[in-house]
C-alpha cells in the first residue's frame, strides 16, 4: 500500500457486548487514525456511545472520532419497488456524506474505520456505500474487511441453542419477506429487520420461537417457546421497550417443530 493512499477498515464490532471484539478486530481498531461514526438521532445516542466505550477499553492510543448525521430514510414504502428504490437513494446521500468524510477528515496516508454493528456482510450498507464512493473515482482509497460476530450469532448463543438442525436449511431473511418464506420446507428461519412483527401471523402450532432484543448491550431482552403461547408476551414487552429506549434492534429464530418440542 503506497503512503500516500488512504485506508479504510469495515470492522464488524459485534452486537453490543465488547467482549464479542474478535482480536483481529482490536489490532484493526488500535491502528486507526480517524474513525468514522454516523449518528441515528438523539434517540439512538445509547449505539454511539457503546462504541466510544468500545474505543476506550481497546484502543486507547491516539485517534480522532468523526461523527456526521446518518441522512433520513424513508420507511413508509411497503411495496417490493418502492423498498428498494428508498434504500438505493438513501445508500446515495449516505454515501455522499462518506464521501466528503473520507476527503475531508482523512489524509493521505492514514487509516480510517467505520465500526459495524454485528458483521458487515449481513444486512449493512457499508460496502455498498464504499463501492459507490469508489466507483466515483472522486477520492482514492483502498480497503479491508474484518467480519464480526453477527446478532445472528449472538441470539443463538444466548438462548444456548443451534441455528441449524441435523440436514435441515436454515433462511435468513427480513421480516416484510417471512410470507414468502414460512412453508417452502422444514428447515428453520432468522428473522431479521422485522418492524411489523411479521411472527403474530404464523403463531401456528408447532412452531417455535427464540427471540431477542438489545442483543450483547445492557438492555438485552430473551424470549422463548411455542410461538402460539410467548407471540402476545413478545409483542407486549417489545412495545414497552421501544417505547423506554425510543428504538429497538430485535432478530428471532423460528423453528418448526411436530412434536412440540425444538429437537436437534
Amino acid at each position: 500500500m503506497g503512503e500516500d493512499i488512504r485506508h479504510i477498515a469495515v470492522i464488524g464490532i459485534g452486537s453490543g457486548d465488547p467482549d464479542q471484539l474478535t482480536l483481529g478486530a482490536v489490532k484493526a481498531m488500535r491502528r486507526t487514525d480517524v474513525f468514522f461514526v454516523l449518528e441515528k438521532g438523539p434517540e439512538k445516542s445509547a449505539l454511539t456511545r457503546l462504541r466510544r466505550d468500545m474505543l476506550a477499553e481497546h484502543a486507547p492510543g491516539p485517534h480522532r472520532v468523526v461523527q456526521a448525521e446518518d441522512p433520513w430514510r424513508d420507511r413508509t414504502q411497503d411495496a417490493p419497488d418502492g423498498y428498494t428504490d428508498a434504500v438505493h437513494d438513501w445508500r446515495r446521500r449516505r454515501a455522499d456524506v462518506c464521501e466528503r468524510l473520507i476527503r475531508e477528515e482523512l489524509a493521505p496516508g492514514q487509516k480510517g474505520a467505520f465500526l459495524v454493528w454485528g458483521d458487515p456482510s449481513l444486512y449493512d450498507s457499508t460496502l455498498a456505500v464504499l463501492a459507490d464512493i469508489e466507483a466515483r473515482g472522486n477520492v482514492t482509497f483502498s480497503y479491508e474487511v474484518i467480519p464480526g460476530i453477527s446478532s445472528v450469532s449472538a441470539l443463538a448463543a444466548r438462548h444456548l441453542t443451534g441455528l441449524n438442525r441435523v440436514g435441515r436449511p436454515i433462511h435468513i431473511t427480513p421480516g416484510r419477506r417471512l410470507a414468502e418464506t414460512v412453508g417452502n420446507d422444514d428447515g428453520d428461519i432468522v428473522v431479521m429487520l422485522d418492524a411489523h412483527e411479521s411472527f403474530r401471523h404464523f403463531a401456528a402450532e408447532g412452531t417455535w420461537i427464540y427471540w431477542g432484543a438489545y442483543l450483547g448491550t445492557p438492555d438485552e431482552i430473551l424470549v422463548s417457546g411455542p410461538l402460539g403461547d410467548v407471540a402476545e408476551e413478545i409483542r407486549q414487552v417489545r412495545a414497552a421497550a421501544r417505547a423506554e429506549h425510543g428504538w429497538i434492534m430485535d432478530t428471532y429464530l423460528l423453528r418448526p417443530c411436530s412434536d412440540g418440542i425444538p429437537g436437534p
